[in-house]
């Protein structure tokens, strides 16, 4: 199925590749020549203003005399604490994400009735349109979940009888179909991807009336269609805990990109897919899981923190790892002293790994987030204050619940789901909103056109 290169093209290309480079770098004085805020982030790593929203805040320092301040972090849906949205479903012992997704799209809690009404319409749509599966998925298989997601949202215009509809109505419909359908088609992707990549049976599920998306997703994609409560309601936590993330996060912003020019709402969140897959973004949790293979198979006693220090010494100055110079897990571009999501992961993490017989590998896991901050003062000479964020404990859980880290990433683009929506939504139906684009400056200087005949 891969397509094939003759040598002598390939030999062309990496010819183009020297000639790229001689005409393509940029001089990095420019950037501070003309005040780039590389990254849309200012000089004291604070995002660039370029909107305002309603649905989600996160919170990691505070501003005083000008200067950045670290503080706990916050996260906050649709003016919410998510800490007391999680303690809220969590001391009436019910699952959560309906009622976050509800909150994220229409601004406020729903009422019992309400509630039961969106998980009825959730329920309608999770069954994806007839032969889907087999035409858009099983026929043009991925090995990454995440591109097949991509992919597979795309697809779904052409099974949408008015796609180029921008109305409020409109719009709504199509998240909530997106929300309830996107996990089936990433428990169907794996499905494929096991069957034609790893040579393995092929089975598909339907999902289940009834249940939950935490529940539904774990029937899904397991063979048997077992799982427990306990797994089910910490699916769910972690379906809460990635929903949402402001408007300025890579593939919020992606999406949010992409609506401004009017385009469809698949066009807008299949390019949101594509930023999470990044390693940079939604990616992270797996080279967490990677990184922490090198630390477990590098240190010998896992309860020795000098060896534990060392190793970690390695990662950074490139001696250990993939090479990168990173800690993955640990630091956020806005959360200084703690990542709530982390925090609440975390304790909930420590019950299952004690019921999992995994206490050792777990408590690596602390020791790693309680030593980088003074490894990586040491080693970057740098008083930046370091906190674990969600990546570094959301793999682990769901390592201790047997979901395979092809699943990683696609897990959070089905929570992220309706927080793009969201997005999406606000960013339509604003009418003061215009067409994001932010200017580049060009540094390439005038030269004239030279004849074919007379170049070197």
């Amino acid at each position: 199925m891969q397509c094939q290169h003759s040598d002598t093209s390939m030999d062309f290309i990496k010819s183009l590749c020297g000639e790229f480079q001689k005409h393509n770098q940029i001089d990095p004085a420019y950037y501070e020549k003309y005040d780039v805020k590389r990254g849309l982030r200012n000089a004291d790593g604070t995002g660039v203003m370029a909107g305002v929203t309603q649905i989600g805040n996160v919170l990691g320092y505070y501003v005083q005399d000008g200067e950045r301040n670290p503080m706990e972090g916050r996260l906050i849906y649709r003016g919410i604490d998510v800490n007391d949205l999680v303690d809220g479903f969590m001391s009436e012992d019910r699952f959560g994400f309906e009622e976050t997704a509800y909150l994220l799209l229409f601004g406020a809690l729903p009422t019992r009735e309400q509630l039961a009404l969106f998980k009825g319409a959730l329920s309608a749509h999770q069954a994806l349109p007839n032969m889907f599966t087999e035409d858009m998925i099983l026929k043009a298989p991925s090995a990454d979940v995440m591109n097949k997601l991509a992919r597979a949202v795309l697809a779904l215009y052409s099974y949408d009888d008015a796609p180029e509809d921008r109305s409020l109505e409109s719009e709504l419909r199509k998240a909530i179909a997106l929300t309830a359908r996107v996990p089936t088609i990433a428990a169907h992707a794996f499905a494929a991807k096991r069957h034609y990549y790893d040579q393995e049976s092929l089975y598909l599920h339907r999902p289940q009336e009834g249940l939950s998306v935490a529940e539904n997703f774990l029937w899904s994609v397991r063979h048997d269609n077992q799982f427990t409560q306990e797994e089910a309601k910490l699916l769910d936590l972690c379906l809460v805990l990635h929903a949402e993330h402001g408007g300025g996060n890579n593939s919020a912003f992606a999406c949010r990109v992409l609506s401004s020019s009017g385009t469809d709402i698949y066009s807008a969140i299949s390019a949101a897919i594509g930023s999470l897959k990044g390693p940079r973004h939604g990616g992270a949790n797996k080279k967490v899981m990677e990184m922490f293979g090198y630390i477990e198979e590098g240190v010998w006693d896992w309860k020795d923190e000098e060896e534990i220090r060392a190793f970690l010494g390695k990662l950074l100055t490139r001696e250990a790892g993939d090479g990168s110079g990173l800690i993955y897990g640990m630091g956020h571009a806005i959360y200084t002293l703690s990542d709530p999501r982390a925090v609440l992961l975390k304790k909930f993490a420590r019950n299952l790994a004690a019921s999992k017989g995994m206490l050792d590998e777990f408590q690596l896991y602390e020791a790693v987030e309680r030593l980088t901050p003074e490894v990586f003062h040491g080693v970057k000479g740098e008083s930046k204050v370091v906190c674990a964020n969600v990546d570094l404990y959301s793999g682990l859980v769901y390592k201790m619940m047997g979901i395979p880290q092809e699943l990683y990433t696609p897990l959070f683009a089905v929570a992220r789901m309706v927080g793009w929506c969201a997005h999406r939504i606000e960013e339509v139906c604003n009418p003061g909103n215009k067409i994001i684009r932010p200017a580049y400056k060009a540094v390439a200087p005038l030269r004239p056109f030279i004849p074919l005949d007379q170049r070197g």
